[in-house]
Parts: structure tokens; sequence; C-alpha cells
């Protein structure tokens, strides 16, 4: 890709890496092995919880699980104690180094607010940041020469051909809940911490406000600051399951049918046969929908190998907690806290009166593929990403990550949620009832 000539030169390397870019001075920092992780997530011991009470994984993955269990051992029996998400604290083995700025791009407003953080970042708290290519290229920045120096040590990188997954220690979005959303999409694997700024339209996932982000900021480099773990959906996109094994999804064979009940009790999937062609972490929905076909969606949901019904309607989301306030919530599904162990699974506009979103557990693995007597194909995105078509014998197999995304709190987990139900969404907002002036006005007042 050419480069136009600007006023400061930028300096990168295309035939190099982020990772090879970076200062030697400034190089030490943990290894790319996950094992040295710079960040951990703290959980506190609650009240009655005794010395005998071990977590089941080390430290360095208690970022890499959710929800963390406790498993309580006796002689002859034991249970899991889930831990309580309200003692989830993040803490810096390691000062921070290398910090990820996203911008929402194409917003000028916002242009002023990235040069301050990264003035900020790189001349006071002496960091190297990340920015994607793109951004750094914009021609207001070019133009600004006394943007000049700190736009020269600036790494940047380009989405599907840099990898920064092991470079990042913290990730600071300023924009709206889409730059969130870009940075889960970035890190396939483990997420490092992630801050989020409201500079965009809605912003019920960024609790941050940036008039006093160097406040904020410095925060967070000190530690200890409150965590909310967001799970993603692990998603693998199947292509020909049904047409390599010649039967259809579940394995009884042509001639058996589902019961009325929507269950095949010895009926499971063929998991070996087809080509992933897709693997995704997501960390608000999948939708499943029927395209610019006029024909009803049609497809056949399963858990665990067990068909439980078929959708008939425009199409069917599959959500994360973080995902219920997006477009299952226009869906008519509840609102769930994103610290609850769930996935989702909501109609959209179902031809149907009694079918309504359900809640299944985290563990539990679904997947869809086209009813065999479907008339047309679906459609499937990811986040509103990569669209593509699924057609008969195509399957779509949808679980629980084990790689949440670790979002930074502004106070802490439940009442950020429950700030941007009434902020943003105006969760339970009406007129106030007026009080009775006088109780002998009241019809349920006796005589």
């Amino acid at each position: 890709m050419s480069e136009s000539p600007r006023a400061c030169k930028h300096k990168e390397r295309p035939s190099k890496s982020p990772r090879k870019r970076r200062d030697g001075k400034r190089s030490q920092r943990r290894g790319g092995d996950h094992e040295q992780l710079l960040w951990e997530i703290e959980r506190r011991r609650l009240p009655g919880q005794h010395e005998h009470l071990e977590p089941c994984g080390s430290a360095s993955d208690a970022a890499e699980s959710s929800p963390k269990r406790f498993a309580l051992q006796g002689a002859s029996w034991s249970f899991v104690h889930i831990q309580d998400p309200a003692s989830q604290r993040l803490t810096w083995n390691k000062p921070p180094v290398n910090v990820l700025v996203i911008r929402k791009i194409r917003d000028e407003s916002l242009v002023e607010p990235f040069k301050e953080l990264c003035r900020f970042l790189v001349e006071d708290k002496q960091m190297m940041v990340y920015v994607e290519r793109r951004v750094a290229d914009d021609a207001t920045l070019s133009k600004d020469e006394a943007f000049c120096s700190i736009r020269n040590q600036l790494c940047t990188f380009r989405e599907g051909y840099d990898d920064i997954s092991d470079c990042i220690d913290l990730i600071i979005c300023l924009g709206g809940d889409g730059t969130l959303l870009y940075a889960s999409s970035l890190f396939q694997g483990s997420v490092p911490p992630v801050m989020a700024f409201h500079l965009g339209s809605l912003g019920f996932l960024t609790p941050f406000k940036f008039e006093s982000y160097k406040t904020e900021v410095a925060k967070v480099f000190e530690g200890n600051a409150a965590i909310t773990l967001r799970s993603r959906l692990k998603v693998k996109v199947v292509k020909d399951m049904l047409q390599r094994t010649g039967e259809p999804p579940y394995s009884g064979g042509p001639q058996q049918q589902p019961e009325h009940n929507g269950l095949l009790p010895h009926g499971h999937t063929n998991t070996d046969a087809g080509k992933v062609t897709l693997q995704l972490q997501v960390l608000n929905e999948v939708v499943v929908d029927r395209g610019p076909s006029s024909y009803l969606s049609n497809v056949d949901l399963y858990l665990d190998g067990r068909l439980i019904t078929s959708v008939q309607g425009d199409g069917l989301i599959v959500s994360t907690p973080t995902g219920s306030t997006a477009y299952a919530a226009a869906a008519g599904a509840s609102m769930i806290h994103p610290n609850v162990p769930a996935i989702m699974v909501t109609p959209i506009c179902p031809h149907s009166l009694s079918f309504r979103p359900i809640v299944v557990p985290a563990g539990v693995e679904l997947m869809i593929t086209l009813s065999p007597d479907a008339r047309n194909t679906a459609w499937v995105s990811f986040d509103g990403r990569k669209r593509q078509e699924i057609q008969h014998g195509d399957c779509i197999k949808i679980t629980t990550s084990c790689y949440p995304v670790p979002s930074i709190c502004c106070h802490d987990l439940v009442y950020d949620w429950f700030e941007s139900l009434a902020q943003c969404l105006h969760w339970n907002v009406r007129k106030r009832q007026a009080r009775l002036a006088d109780a002998s006005d009241s019809s349920d007042t006796e005589n």
C-alpha cells in the first residue's frame, strides 16, 4: 500500500511486526508465554470460606476462565462453590508497559481526545502506545506538527496482518460500545484488561468519562480496580457437515423423527464430519436471520446434540449476558448482568405465540442448522461482522468461551450496570405518581 507524503514522516517498518519495532529500553515486558501474565484477577476470600477451600486453577489462568470455581471436598462428598463476582479485582504483577488505544474512526470530535491521551501516555507515563495504522495515518494528525513527535513514537498495526495478542498489557477505548466489540475481535485468545471511555452515542459498555481521564488512568495503573469478566461465545461454522454423513443432524438415521417434546433421547449429532471454515470469539451475539428472502427462516436448534426445537420466523439470536442489552433486548429478551454464567436464546419475530426467549447454562453447546424442509438459506453474523450465508448441510456450533473480556469498572460491577440501564436505556423511567393530598380521598379508605 503506497503512502502519500506528509508533514512529519511516521516511524514504521512494514517488513517487521509491531513487536520488533519496540524500543529496546522498553522491551522488558511479559514473554509470549501465557503462563507469564502481566496482570491477573484477584479474588478475595468470602466470609465463611476456610483454608481448605482451594481454587481449581492457578492465579495465572484466573483471567482465562469464567466464572471462577472453588471446590469443597469431604471424605465422600464434594460440591462446587461459585466465587462472589464482586471480589474480582485487577492487580499488576509488573508495571504495565504496552497500551493499545482504540479510537472510533470517522469521528472528528475524537481527534483531540485521542491526541491528549497519547501525549499523556507517552510523555507523562512513559508508555509504549499501539494504534491502528489507519488511525495514525489520519490526515488531521498528519497536518498537526505539534503532535508529530508523539506520532513518530506510536507503534502501528493492521488488523488481519499483525499479531499483537502477546504485546498488549492494557486496552483503552475512545468511542462507543463498538470500540469495545472491536477490541474483543482483535484478541481471539486471552484479552488484556479493557478501559472504555464514553465518547460515542450510546455508551452502555463505556463507563468512564473522558473529562477525568488522567485521574482514572492513573488509578488503573496503580491496580486494585474492580473488574467485570464479560463472557464470550466460541463459535464455529462447519460446512457440508450433513452432506458428508448422508444423514440428518441426529444420528438415528433418516427415518428417526423427534418426539412430541422436541427431544431425541438417544439421537446425537455427528461432530466429526464437515470442515470448520470459521472460528470466532463473539462478545455480544450470533444472529441467524432469513437474509434477503421473503420466506420465513426455518432452522433447527440443538442443545448438546439433542434437537430442542425448530425456529420459524425472522431468525434467532444467541447472545451472551453482555449482549442481552443489545439486539436481544430489542427482540424482547430479559436483560442479564454480565457476571451471570448463561447463554440467551431469543427468537426474532417467531411465527408462534408461545415461543418465549430462554436462558440456558453457560457450559452447553448449541448447534443451529437449516431445517430439511426450509425453503431458503439463512444468513449469520457475529457481533454485526463477517456476515455469510448458511446453506443446507452447514451448521453453527456455539458454546461459552474460556476467554472472557476483563472490563474495568468505573465504580463497581453492580453500580456501573444499573447506571448504564438508567442512563442509556432509561430503564423503568416514568413520571412519578403524585401522592394523595388527603388520605380520605382514597377509594380504599373505609367510611
